[in-house]
């Protein structure tokens, strides 16, 4: 069993950033009933699928995103989801006392103990790693006795080279049709990768099989915490 939280808080900048990461963490706490917040930054209004076949536009995409993600959140079964209102692909050009700022009073407004996110510096996409700066400077401003702990996600190709090992991997097998419907739920971006997907769970291939089975979290290493 995951174990149990006082609060989890969730941050992420694109809607689906949470459904193939860590839907599965997420359903397993909301199930043991751990209070839980989403924060997505963004509508991910910029992303590069329209749909297949094709039933959006650009003008279209981010109220479709917003139900997408709506619906992702039922799926896994949080309540209180926040949608942040900054634009997608220009979270990188935000002014970084104000995205600390935002993250900074959302944990003082939910006390949380645990906080979810991107790792700076192995989350690829410049939306993550703002995302995942902006998390680390608002948790470094909280005296360590107090600080929340930070499972971060991490998949850059030099991940393991340089962070080692995950420490954290949760089983997520208990919530495995969770996340498969969280993932359903963003089908304007996930049409291609989950017919693959479904296909892969049926005949247990492994690479299919480790999306629905665990997952896997850095804690942040404070002692070489290089964020500026």
């Amino acid at each position: 069993m995951i174990q149990n939280e006082q609060h989890v808080l969730v941050i992420f900048p694109h809607p689906d950033d949470e459904a193939f990461g860590v839907s599965g963490t997420i359903s397993t706490y909301i199930n043991q009933s751990t209070p839980l917040t989403y924060a997505c930054l963004t509508l991910g209004e910029m992303g590069r699928n329209l749909g297949r076949p094709t039933f959006a536009t650009r003008e279209s995409l981010p109220d479709i995103r917003r139900r997408e993600l709506v619906k992702a959140a039922e799926a896994m079964g949080i309540e209180d989801l926040r949608m942040m209102g900054l634009r997608d692909k220009t979270l990188e050009f935000e002014d970084d006392t104000e995205m600390k700022n935002m993250v900074s009073q959302l944990i003082d407004e939910l006390n949380p103990s645990l906080v979810i996110s991107f790792y700076p510096g192995y989350a690829v996409h410049p939306d993550h790693e703002a995302t995942a700066r902006a998390v680390v400077r608002a948790l470094r401003d909280i005296d360590e006795d107090k600080r929340p702990k930070f499972h971060a996600v991490a998949f850059a190709n030099d991940t393991e080279e340089n962070l080692g090992s995950p420490d954290v991997i949760n089983d997520i097998r208990g919530v495995q049709e969770q996340k498969m419907n969280a993932m359903r739920a963003h089908i304007s971006q996930t049409a291609a990768m989950l017919e693959m997907l479904e296909e892969g769970i049926k005949v247990n291939d492994p690479e299919a099989l480790k999306w629905v089975t665990e997952e896997k979290f850095h804690t942040y290493d404070w002692s070489s915490d290089q964020v500026t």
